[in-house]
């Protein structure tokens, strides 16, 4: 694992920095974490509640973003990136298969990032993802394995939001950006599928888990018109929340959807 990257990172059972130690990570209490041959770290403090994402949604989410559906997703997150990085590191909380954390530090040559996920699946990939970049396994909604202020640019795409520990992490003068559905997401297929809905108040929840530690200081609204194929609307199923909740679909293509999210740019105050 990069070392710039495991100096930023804390042992989740007693909190001292962790050092890299013949394929494991050690503190200076005699804490010590294997790195799994695929590349990632397991810093969770004990059993996860929940597995995150299968190996199928994972699978179905790396072909969908390999063809390039979301590219426009990445490109706003680099675009802000480039205006709002300073220096730290860039965190992905929630990285998945670390394809936009990835595109986030081609756009920023000299930094180095982090991908955060519970799932192992996900992780396998995305400690592949970058050359600039490490990957942990741990909850996103306990306590981050990292520095207080390790972090300058920190990625929220379609994952769950832990204000507290972000701001933490967060290093004055950087920035969060957050990714959330809009009402309207993809709702050609929901509609069609009977699929989950967006929250109605989607905008208000994610408000109200942040607004206790940051300021919003920009908002983008990111739309685009998708034609997909049958098989990449099917994926686009199974990528997602309703893969838990719905039997496998059958669908012809050309299939026509709107992409629509928000991106959130938060500061702190």
């Amino acid at each position: 694992m990069d070392l710039d990257v495991v100096s930023t990172l804390r042992c989740p059972l007693c909190r001292e920095p962790l050092a890299a130690a013949a394929q494991a990570l050690r503190c200076p209490r005699g804490h010590s974490f294997d790195l799994a041959k695929q590349g990632y770290v397991n810093l969770s403090p004990g059993r996860a509640p929940h597995s995150g994402d299968t190996p199928e949604m994972v699978a179905a989410r790396a072909e969908f973003l390999a063809a390039g559906h979301y590219d426009f997703i990445s490109s706003a997150l680099d675009r802000v990136a480039r205006t709002a990085y300073q220096s730290g590191l860039v965190v992905d909380a929630g990285a998945g298969t670390g394809r936009h954390l990835a595109a986030v530090l081609d756009a920023l040559p000299g930094a180095h990032g982090l991908a955060l996920d519970v799932s192992k699946p996900a992780l396998r990939r995305a400690a592949r993802a970058h050359p600039r970049a490490g990957a942990v396994l741990c909850d996103t909604w306990g306590r981050l394995p990292l520095a207080d202020r390790a972090a300058g640019l920190l990625l929220n795409v379609f994952a769950p939001r832990n204000g507290a520990e972000f701001r933490r992490v967060l290093r004055p003068g950087g920035a969060l950006l957050v990714v959330t559905p809009a009402a309207d997401h993809l709702a050609e297929l929901v509609d069609r599928l009977g699929l989950l809905h967006v929250d109605p108040d989607k905008a208000d929840r994610v408000a109200a888990s942040l607004g206790d530690h940051f300021a919003l200081a920009e908002e983008h609204q990111l739309r685009r018109t998708l034609t997909l194929s049958g098989a990449a609307a099917r994926t686009v199923v199974a990528m997602g929340p309703s893969a838990w909740h719905t039997a496998p679909v059958s669908l012809d293509g050309p299939v026509t959807v709107t992409a629509s999210v928000r991106l959130g740019v938060y500061v702190v105050p």
